[in-house]
């Protein structure tokens, strides 16, 4: 009997969906690394509308938490105001309307609530689930990581910015390359992820 065909994690523009969770102004002071995280989820969104890969934007309970950053440059996106410690019920419209849909790309806070919950419902759809680890962040470095591990655990790619843009932009003789090219010149900001995968740390082998 012919082993089961490994699932590879290819993103296609066509058939991909940005997620940007809740990088919102209280959470400014108490994220680490949350000017870091939002510029690469900003360099995300900048190419997914380049590429015309849909977008989907949440705030958990802005009466609180404020609105989204304005760096993360979301103008003219509709924020999806939610409670839950997932996108997926604010979202169930969304998604529903989408039957090409195969894979969402995750960025946003934190990693072990909204993002760690949201990644399970989606797997729990069928859908895969690339979470940009360099655009995810949590108030605790011991929560990002465990989290990360535990999205491995379950199914979810673990995925950079570059890895994916790279991905959905697919030939260098795509027309928006040019203009991809040079949001990706420069490396993405140090987001302290090498200090969580260094050495043979056993929550990520």
């Amino acid at each position: 009997m012919a082993a089961a065909r490994p699932i590879l994690g290819r993103v296609l523009p066509g058939s991909s969906i940005l997620f940007l969770c809740d990088m919102q102004e209280k959470f400014r002071h108490n994220i680490a690394y949350f000017p870091q995280i939002v510029s690469v989820a900003a360099r995300m969104l900048r190419v997914a509308r380049l590429l015309e890969v849909p977008v989907l934007l949440t705030e958990q309970y802005p009466q609180g938490l404020g609105p989204t950053v304005p760096e993360l440059g979301a103008e003219g996106l509709q924020p999806l105001t939610k409670t839950c410690f997932s996108m997926v019920p604010a979202l169930q419209q969304e998604l529903d309307s989408r039957p090409q849909l195969r894979s969402v790309l995750l960025c946003g806070i934190e990693a072990q609530a909204c993002i760690l919950n949201t990644t399970l419902d989606l797997l729990d759809r069928g859908l895969q689930v690339h979470v940009v680890v360099d655009a995810c962040s949590s108030r605790s470095q011991v929560d990002r990581l465990v989290a990360l591990a535990r999205m491995r655990q379950s199914g979810a790619f673990l995925s950079t910015s570059e890895g994916l843009i790279l991905q959905l932009v697919g030939d260098a003789a795509h027309p928006q390359f040019k203009e991809i090219q040079k949001l990706i010149k420069e490396p993405a900001p140090d987001s302290g992820l090498l200090g969580l995968f260094q050495g043979r740390n056993p929550l990520l082998h």
